[in-house]
């Protein structure tokens, strides 16, 4: 197995006198789609807020590249190659496409941050298409992509993204999964919150099933998509057909 990149370990955190993550554990490696499903409220934004640093951590350790970030900043945290994509309030509404990007791209080095614009637009055409458009006048599918957008022309190695399908019509869900595996394939590592966990499972190189802020399964996601007992308790019903991808 390669090196993990992200190393959770025993991690415990919460809000105010709520825990919420009870002693989570999560592996993922650079370049590796990490999948996080499980039931409403089993802590899966939780843990990556706090991997993130938006929730402080009570115990455990979170390393980065061998190297501890549980008391780091987000803003320095992306400096060091980590981004989050949370669910709402990913843009900002009332600046257009091109201007979302730009308030993105502080968080990368001057020098690079004209070629990591346009290695962006090359990725997100449409978003060069739609530059001088305000955000807030998108569609909720070409939000979520600006959103990507924003996260990765600061050239993250590793990438959280909570609920990327959540309130989107099916094409939009499809296209935003499709731009999920392209960006994985360039290499950067990728862990994802997602409800539709069927979905998400068969992109998945890893999947961890949290129940109640526990660890409950994790493995392979296409082993997990079979799995009677994952199937029957988190994915409503029958494990999927062998043939799903």
């Amino acid at each position: 197995m390669s090196e993990a990149l992200l190393e959770v370990d025993g991690l415990e955190a919460g809000y105010g006198d709520a825990v919420v993550l009870h002693g989570v554990s999560l592996r993922a490696a650079a370049g590796e789609l990490v999948c996080i499903v499980g039931p409403n409220g089993a802590g899966k934004s939780t843990l990556l807020k706090a991997v993130y640093g938006l929730v402080r951590r009570r115990a455990g350790s979170i390393r980065l590249a061998g190297e501890e970030i549980g008391d780091e900043r987000p803003d320095r945290l992306t400096r060091r190659g980590l981004n989050l994509v949370p669910q709402v309030d990913n843009v900002f509404p009332s600046l257009t496409v091109r201007e979302n990007l730009k308030v993105g791209a502080l968080g990368a080095p001057k020098r690079d941050r004209a070629e990591a614009l346009e290695r962006v637009h090359g990725l997100f055409p449409l978003l060069r298409e739609r530059s001088r458009q305000r955000a807030g006048t998108l569609s909720g599918g070409q939000r979520k992509l600006v959103a990507l957008a924003r996260a990765l022309v600061t050239s993250p190695r590793l990438l959280l993204l909570d609920e990327p399908s959540a309130g989107l019509a099916p094409q939009a869900v499809d296209v935003v999964f499709a731009k999920l595996a392209e960006i994985n394939e360039l290499g950067i590592g990728v862990v994802i919150v997602e409800q539709n966990a069927r979905r998400a499972l068969a992109l998945a190189d890893t999947g961890y099933v949290l129940d109640m802020g526990r660890n409950a399964f994790s493995g392979r996601g296409d082993a997990l998509l079979h799995d009677p007992k994952v199937a029957a308790l988190y994915l409503g019903g029958a494990p999927a057909p062998e043939n799903e991808e």
